[in-house]
């Protein structure tokens, strides 16, 4: 199998590495041509990703930001082979799959929105490795869902990734989902560790202060597009955990007891729930 990659930052890195250690031909492009020489010379990828070799490749990978991803497809469509299944890595799916739909059925080669559930809170080629998707659940967002052949294709072609579980959707669910099991973490840990307390920390935290600030360093860049792009699911989830925070509030001044009972039982019965789906 000869796969493209489009960015080799942590997650393009470790897609490069996990399908180059599973034997296959892996070409690759970055912005900066330096990653490049570094991915070649550390055996990541066998070659730059180029309109030379560019239509060689059964499956492209797209590991930019969506903007970027869109970008760097709409000027490299006309060279990709009508058989090539472009596959995008990015957090949101709706602004994406849209652009890109449209520019496979212009071009004539299959697109598949994809979201791989792994990552760290470091970036670049440095931190990526073979192992980063092993057990993870990726999602696939195609066209169209009833397309049995095609998901079978993308799931074979994902093997070397080590997944545990693939799920398929469409963009707005997937949207929906995202905004509260991804991104609403990112921002409640980001609101969070801004206490002046955080800096006072030591000695005084343990699980539950690392659990809850662990996603607060993150490429704030990268992130901010994303939620901008899904602001209107993301924004509801915020205000809705805003609610719920007024309630226990009100309950701790009043010294409402049997209230915060209520509602910290509540949120114990919700997360068993969780559990049980």
């Amino acid at each position: 199998m000869t796969v493209g990659i489009v960015g080799l930052g942590l997650i393009g890195g470790s897609l490069a590495k996990a399908f180059k250690e599973a034997g296959h031909t892996v070409y690759a492009c970055n912005r900066t041509k330096a990653v490049e020489d570094v991915a070649v010379a550390a055996g990541g990828i066998d070659a730059p990703l180029s309109k030379e070799n560019i239509e060689q490749c059964e499956f492209i990978h797209l590991s930019l930001y969506p903007d970027a991803s869109i970008a760097w497809l709409a000027e490299n469509g006309p060279f990709i082979d009508k058989n090539t299944i472009v596959i995008d890595e990015c957090g949101t799916k709706r602004k994406i799959c849209a652009a890109c739909f449209e520019l496979a059925d212009r071009y004539g080669f299959t697109f598949v929105g994809g979201h791989p559930m792994a990552g760290t809170h470091f970036s670049g080629f440095r931190y990526s490795r073979a192992t980063m998707f092993s057990n993870a659940t990726m999602i696939l967002v195609p066209k169209d869902r009833q397309d049995f052949l095609l998901i079978e294709r993308v799931t074979s072609s994902l093997t070397p990734l080590g997944l545990k579980r693939i799920v398929t959707t469409d963009p707005e669910n997937h949207d929906r989902m995202i905004a509260y099991t991804s991104q609403l973490a990112h921002v409640v840990s980001s609101a969070y560790i801004k206490s002046p307390s955080a800096q006072e920390h030591k000695g005084y935290s343990a699980g539950s202060f690392r659990d809850l600030t662990r996603v607060a360093w993150l490429n704030e860049k990268m992130w901010t597009e994303l939620f901008i792009e899904n602001g209107d699911f993301l924004a509801a989830e915020i205000d809705l955990v805003i609610e719920n925070l007024k309630a226990y509030s009100d309950a701790i001044k009043s010294a409402d007891a049997e209230r915060l009972e209520s509602l910290l039982r509540e949120g114990r019965i919700a997360k068993e729930r969780s559990e049980s789906q």
